[in-house]
């Protein structure tokens, strides 16, 4: 499931009327990158794409020209009828609406469409599969600056296991930063109705990743190649110099 459901506010007027997953870096869109790390993985029978009433018509039409490709996994376009920032459901919000809607009861990789990566998306899936638990993929930063006040932070035991989370902290603990990339286990998935009903914050994934480790183990899968997460013009900008696109 790719999350491209966001109204990308801060990089107005770029993205006033184009959606940011359709944006290009280095020849090819973000969510086009993002399918080719996905198609390495062959246990993966579909790519489920959530946007917004706002751009779900833009979505279909590029569907339409990538499916017809026949290149990777196919892409479904889910429509949560949101029309604005006002009314928007969050990217928890999001999962538990396309969860419900597509009838999902299988483990299901999430990744957010405005994360470019260099590392193996099937190292991930393998490792996670190896876990036989929920997995997040983890930045290893260079320094705790890089992290400080911009990044949410997680504390991993000798094995790998989250043992602590903390959003945008001013004195990190550590250099190892959440990025948006998860795989639940299907039991996982059950508790997004509890999350939500217990009136949890449904904007942040990283406040479910809070949630699931207080329930249930969740491994981290470190890295240490390039990630790029596009939120501003000048991470777009470093995106479209360094992102290696191959």
């Amino acid at each position: 499931m790719i999350l491209a459901a966001g109204y990308a506010t801060r990089l107005y007027p770029l993205t006033k009327n184009k959606p940011k997953a359709l944006l290009e870096v280095k020849g090819k869109l973000m969510v086009e990158h993002i399918l080719g790390k996905v198609a390495e993985i062959d246990e993966i029978d579909e790519a489920l794409i959530i946007t917004n009433n706002k751009f779900s018509l833009e979505f279909e039409q590029w569907a339409e020209e990538y499916n017809s490709k026949g290149k990777g996994k196919k892409a479904k376009i889910i429509n949560d009828a949101t029309l604005s920032e006002n009314d928007k459901l969050g990217a928890v919000g999001d999962i538990k609406f396309a969860v419900d809607e597509e009838k999902i009861n299988d483990d299901l990789l999430v990744i957010a469409s405005d994360n470019l990566f260099e590392y193996s998306l099937k190292k991930m899936f393998d490792y996670a599969r190896l876990k036989n638990t929920d997995v997040i993929a983890c930045f290893e930063a260079p320094s705790f600056d890089y992290v400080a006040e911009k990044l949410g932070v997680i504390e991993l035991d000798k094995d790998k296991k989250l043992v602590g989370f903390e959003e945008k902290p001013k004195e990190p603990k550590t250099k190892i930063a959440a990025t948006a990339c998860y795989y639940f286990k299907k039991d996982s998935l059950k508790l997004l109705e509890t999350y939500i009903k217990d009136g949890n914050n449904t904007d942040n994934t990283g406040d479910f990743i809070k949630y699931l480790i207080s329930k249930r183990p969740v491994y981290g899968f470190v890295f240490h190649e390039k990630w790029f997460d596009i939120g501003t013009f000048e991470a777009l900008g470093k995106a479209r110099e360094e992102f290696n696109g191959k």
